[in-house]
């Protein structure tokens, strides 16, 4: 754990002000759920919660699937970053934040699909190095989950349309899982 230097103390209604510079850099919006965590020796710790992260092994098996079929890398995003993907080293995609251009296509909710004389869109913050080929919103009972991905290289032709149907029928599957 990495001390601050901020102190905030407790209000009559029990509450605590997260900073703004600690909203800002861990990207906290208002409304965003946040996990509340103890430590044995009286700390406290509060993560921002995924509903995406339950899924994370069953996202895991899904890009599996779509990539080996497509031949494309694939991933699925919570509004954070990766939490899962195929076609591409795990260390080089995995734990980075989405690109702000990703996050304000998510938010937009539509879908997307890269044809040739776009602007490329990054995926990732600090990452040339894949781009959206398809992009598909994760949505569950109208709020914004996360997003479909299937990325493309320098060297990869871009995507057809049936893959782009591909990714939204997945993002409208793992859509619906989240419900239940």
């Amino acid at each position: 754990m990495k001390a601050t230097g901020i102190v905030r103390r407790v209000d009559d209604l029990g509450r605590i002000v997260i900073p703004k510079e600690i909203r800002r850099t861990l990207k906290i919006r208002e409304g965003d759920p946040l996990e509340i965590y103890t430590e044995k020796d009286g700390g406290v710790i509060f993560r921002k919660y995924s509903p995406m992260g339950e899924m994370q092994e069953f996202a895991a098996q899904m890009c599996e699937s779509i990539g080996a079929n497509t031949g494309y890398v694939a991933a699925v995003t919570d509004r954070d970053g990766i939490i899962a993907l195929a076609g591409a080293p795990k260390r080089e995609l995995m734990d980075k934040r989405n690109s702000m251009e990703l996050e304000k296509l998510m938010e937009s909710r539509k879908n997307y699909r890269y044809t040739p004389g776009d602007t490329p869109i990054r995926a990732l913050e600090g990452s040339d190095k894949y781009h959206l080929g398809v992009a598909a919103p994760i949505l569950s009972q109208g709020d914004l989950m996360g997003c479909v991905l299937l990325l493309m290289g320098e060297d990869n032709t871009p995507m057809a349309e049936a893959d782009q149907r591909l990714a939204q029928t997945v993002a409208g599957f793992l859509g619906k899982q989240l419900e239940t």
